[in-house]
Protein backbone atom coordinates (compact mmCIF):
# COMPACT_ATOMS: atom_id res chain seq x y z
CA UNK A 1 0.00 0.00 0.00
CA UNK A 2 1.49 3.37 -1.15
CA UNK A 3 0.16 6.70 0.16
CA UNK A 4 0.55 9.83 -1.12
CA UNK A 5 0.08 13.29 0.71
CA UNK A 6 0.60 16.58 0.02
CA UNK A 7 -1.37 20.24 0.15
CA UNK A 8 -3.85 20.77 -1.79
CA UNK A 9 -3.04 21.29 -5.34
CA UNK A 10 0.38 19.52 -4.95
CA UNK A 11 0.34 16.98 -7.88
CA UNK A 12 -0.91 14.26 -5.96
CA UNK A 13 -3.67 12.79 -7.99
CA UNK A 14 -1.29 13.15 -10.75
CA UNK A 15 1.59 11.28 -9.54
CA UNK A 16 -0.89 8.61 -8.69
CA UNK A 17 -2.45 8.80 -11.83
CA UNK A 18 1.28 8.53 -13.69
CA UNK A 19 1.92 5.50 -11.38
CA UNK A 20 -1.44 3.85 -12.68
CA UNK A 21 -0.48 4.72 -16.29
CA UNK A 22 2.71 2.81 -15.94
CA UNK A 23 2.02 0.00 -14.09
CA UNK A 24 -1.34 -0.59 -15.24
CA UNK A 25 -5.23 0.21 -13.77
CA UNK A 26 -5.11 -3.87 -13.65
CA UNK A 27 -2.51 -3.92 -11.00
CA UNK A 28 -3.66 -1.05 -8.86
CA UNK A 29 -6.68 -0.07 -6.54
CA UNK A 30 -6.92 4.00 -6.03
CA UNK A 31 -8.81 5.77 -2.70
CA UNK A 32 -9.27 9.42 -2.54
CA UNK A 33 -9.12 10.27 0.98
CA UNK A 34 -11.30 13.61 -0.55
CA UNK A 35 -14.35 11.06 -1.08
CA UNK A 36 -15.21 10.34 2.10
CA UNK A 37 -16.12 13.49 3.34
CA UNK A 38 -18.77 13.02 6.33
CA UNK A 39 -22.24 13.47 4.65
CA UNK A 40 -23.75 16.68 5.79
CA UNK A 41 -27.34 17.16 4.54
CA UNK A 42 -28.45 17.60 7.57
CA UNK A 43 -26.72 20.98 6.85
CA UNK A 44 -28.19 23.57 4.73
CA UNK A 45 -26.46 24.95 1.48
CA UNK A 46 -24.94 27.93 3.41
CA UNK A 47 -23.74 25.54 6.51
CA UNK A 48 -22.00 23.18 4.32
CA UNK A 49 -20.18 26.39 2.60
CA UNK A 50 -18.73 27.36 5.87
CA UNK A 51 -17.63 23.90 6.92
CA UNK A 52 -13.30 23.54 7.15
CA UNK A 53 -13.13 21.01 4.78
CA UNK A 54 -9.32 20.93 5.38
CA UNK A 55 -9.53 19.07 9.08
CA UNK A 56 -9.33 16.13 9.98
CA UNK A 57 -12.96 15.98 10.99
CA UNK A 58 -14.66 16.99 8.06
CA UNK A 59 -13.20 13.40 6.98
CA UNK A 60 -14.91 10.01 7.60
CA UNK A 61 -11.58 8.31 8.18
CA UNK A 62 -13.06 5.48 9.74
CA UNK A 63 -14.74 4.23 6.67
CA UNK A 64 -11.41 5.25 4.55
CA UNK A 65 -9.66 2.82 6.81
CA UNK A 66 -12.57 -0.28 6.83
CA UNK A 67 -12.53 0.08 2.60
CA UNK A 68 -8.24 0.11 2.77
CA UNK A 69 -8.37 -3.02 5.36
CA UNK A 70 -11.31 -4.59 3.21
CA UNK A 71 -9.02 -3.94 -0.09
CA UNK A 72 -5.87 -5.83 1.69
CA UNK A 73 -7.94 -8.83 2.80
CA UNK A 74 -8.82 -8.74 -0.96
CA UNK A 75 -13.09 -7.44 -0.78
CA UNK A 76 -14.39 -5.41 -3.21
CA UNK A 77 -15.29 -1.63 -2.04
CA UNK A 78 -18.26 0.68 -2.90
CA UNK A 79 -16.35 3.96 -2.57
CA UNK A 80 -18.46 7.07 -1.90
CA UNK A 81 -18.91 9.89 -4.59
CA UNK A 82 -18.35 13.36 -3.33
CA UNK A 83 -19.63 16.64 -4.93
CA UNK A 84 -17.59 19.41 -4.56
CA UNK A 85 -20.21 21.88 -6.13
CA UNK A 86 -22.58 20.94 -3.40
CA UNK A 87 -20.60 19.89 -0.70
CA UNK A 88 -22.29 16.83 -0.19
CA UNK A 89 -22.10 12.72 -1.03
CA UNK A 90 -24.43 11.91 -3.88
CA UNK A 91 -26.20 8.49 -4.32
CA UNK A 92 -23.81 7.24 -5.98
CA UNK A 93 -20.62 4.75 -5.17
CA UNK A 94 -17.82 3.73 -7.21
CA UNK A 95 -16.92 -0.26 -7.29
CA UNK A 96 -13.48 -0.44 -6.37
CA UNK A 97 -11.67 -4.35 -6.62
CA UNK A 98 -8.67 -5.18 -5.34
CA UNK A 99 -5.55 -5.30 -6.70
CA UNK A 100 -2.12 -6.15 -6.48
CA UNK A 101 -1.01 -2.39 -5.65
CA UNK A 102 -2.85 -0.26 -3.41
CA UNK A 103 -2.64 4.29 -3.91
CA UNK A 104 -3.97 5.82 -1.32
CA UNK A 105 -3.72 9.70 -1.39
CA UNK A 106 -5.16 12.77 0.15
CA UNK A 107 -3.84 15.64 2.12
CA UNK A 108 -4.24 14.04 5.03
CA UNK A 109 -3.32 10.50 4.76
CA UNK A 110 0.00 11.11 6.69
CA UNK A 111 -1.37 12.80 9.34
CA UNK A 112 -4.34 10.15 10.48
CA UNK A 113 -2.06 7.17 12.71
CA UNK A 114 -4.73 4.60 11.72
CA UNK A 115 -4.03 5.08 7.66
CA UNK A 116 -0.67 6.06 8.19
CA UNK A 117 0.05 2.53 10.01
CA UNK A 118 -1.41 0.44 6.76
CA UNK A 119 0.62 2.16 4.45
CA UNK A 120 4.35 0.35 3.08
CA UNK A 121 5.75 3.67 1.60
CA UNK A 122 4.72 6.74 2.48
CA UNK A 123 5.37 9.62 0.17
CA UNK A 124 4.91 13.30 0.99
CA UNK A 125 4.59 15.96 -2.15
CA UNK A 126 6.31 18.99 -1.22
CA UNK A 127 5.20 21.51 -3.96
CA UNK A 128 5.47 25.56 -3.53
CA UNK A 129 2.46 26.95 -2.22
CA UNK A 130 2.30 29.58 -5.23
CA UNK A 131 2.03 26.60 -7.67
CA UNK A 132 -0.64 24.88 -5.45
CA UNK A 133 -2.86 27.81 -4.52
CA UNK A 134 -2.37 28.45 -8.88
CA UNK A 135 -3.65 24.91 -9.63
CA UNK A 136 -6.19 25.36 -6.76
CA UNK A 137 -7.84 28.35 -8.14
CA UNK A 138 -8.10 26.87 -11.62
CA UNK A 139 -9.17 23.32 -10.24
CA UNK A 140 -11.82 24.89 -8.56
CA UNK A 141 -13.19 27.67 -10.80
CA UNK A 142 -12.86 25.07 -13.86
CA UNK A 143 -14.28 21.69 -12.25
CA UNK A 144 -15.93 22.45 -9.60
CA UNK A 145 -17.66 26.06 -10.71
CA UNK A 146 -16.32 28.17 -7.78
CA UNK A 147 -15.96 31.61 -7.74
CA UNK A 148 -12.43 32.99 -7.59
CA UNK A 149 -13.20 35.24 -4.65
CA UNK A 150 -14.49 32.04 -3.23
CA UNK A 151 -11.35 30.03 -3.41
CA UNK A 152 -9.26 32.65 -2.37
CA UNK A 153 -11.38 33.50 0.75
CA UNK A 154 -11.31 29.24 1.97
CA UNK A 155 -7.49 29.05 0.92
CA UNK A 156 -6.97 32.29 3.40
CA UNK A 157 -9.54 31.03 6.27
CA UNK A 158 -9.59 27.41 6.27
CA UNK A 159 -6.90 25.66 3.20
CA UNK A 160 -3.53 27.66 4.46
CA UNK A 161 -4.33 27.35 8.41
CA UNK A 162 -4.70 23.33 8.31
CA UNK A 163 -1.82 23.10 5.99
CA UNK A 164 0.41 24.70 8.61
CA UNK A 165 -1.19 22.48 11.19
CA UNK A 166 -1.81 19.38 10.09
CA UNK A 167 -0.68 18.57 6.81
CA UNK A 168 3.15 20.17 6.33
CA UNK A 169 4.49 18.66 9.85
CA UNK A 170 2.64 15.23 8.61
CA UNK A 171 5.80 15.28 5.82
CA UNK A 172 7.91 13.69 8.79
CA UNK A 173 6.44 10.47 8.45
CA UNK A 174 6.99 10.65 4.52
CA UNK A 175 9.38 7.51 2.95
CA UNK A 176 10.30 9.55 0.03
CA UNK A 177 9.79 13.51 0.19
CA UNK A 178 9.05 14.63 -4.13
CA UNK A 179 10.63 17.90 -3.73
CA UNK A 180 8.95 20.84 -6.15
CA UNK A 181 5.96 18.74 -6.93
CA UNK A 182 5.09 16.58 -9.85
CA UNK A 183 7.55 16.86 -13.27
CA UNK A 184 6.54 15.19 -15.55
CA UNK A 185 9.31 14.77 -17.50
CA UNK A 186 11.08 12.75 -14.98
CA UNK A 187 8.20 10.14 -14.70
CA UNK A 188 9.13 6.60 -16.20
CA UNK A 189 12.83 7.54 -16.19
Amino acid sequence: MMGIAGGSGSGKTTIADAVIDAIGDDQISHLQHDAYYRELDHLDAEARQRVNFDHPDSLETELFVDHIQKLRRGEPVERPVYDFSTHSRTSEVVLVEPRHVLIVEGILVLSEPPVRELMDLKIYIDTPSDLRVIRRLRRDILERGRSVESVVDQYLTTVRPMHEQFVEPSKRFADIIVPEGYNPSVVGT
